[in-house]
């Protein structure tokens, strides 16, 4: 059996993104793929992202946000950083084999416009797509 591929999945606060991305990998592809998440600046798992996540039956109501010191020793096949704004100080993790970035939208700071959870929903969704088409042929 070929061992799993590991991932890291960075953003600032660890708090919506990137959890959701270990949730969905974690979730949809345990069978090839081990995923981990973390941050520069982390805060705690935002209630939004665990309640969009719930939507679709994947539970990550027990994650927490994790800093890249906890990482410091470990390799991973993949690091990935999901920030998307100038202004955020995207993680920087030396322990890649091979890096990719992909921007989304930090869905905190929109998260009392509108519907309850929107901003969270769309990110979810957004997530899910480029996940699928980009681990889908890793």
């Amino acid at each position: 059996m070929t061992p799993k591929k590991k991932i890291l999945f960075l953003c600032t606060h660890n708090a919506a993104r990137s959890q959701m991305a270990e949730g969905f990998i974690n979730a949809r592809h345990a069978d090839r793929y081990e995923a981990q998440s973390a941050g520069n600046e982390p805060t705690e798992v935002h209630a939004c992202a665990i309640e969009v996540m719930a939507e679709l039956g994947i539970d990550i109501s027990s994650h927490r946000a994790k800093s890249l010191d906890e990482f410091d020793d470990l390799t991973f096949d993949y690091v990935v950083t999901l920030c998307a704004d100038v202004q955020e100080s995207c993680p920087i993790f030396p322990g890649g084999k091979k890096y990719l970035h992909h921007a989304f939208n930090d869905p905190v700071p929109n998260a009392g416009e509108g519907a309850p959870c929107a901003s969270f929903r769309r990110v979810r969704d957004q997530l899910r797509e480029w996940l699928e088409s980009t681990f889908d042929r890793h």
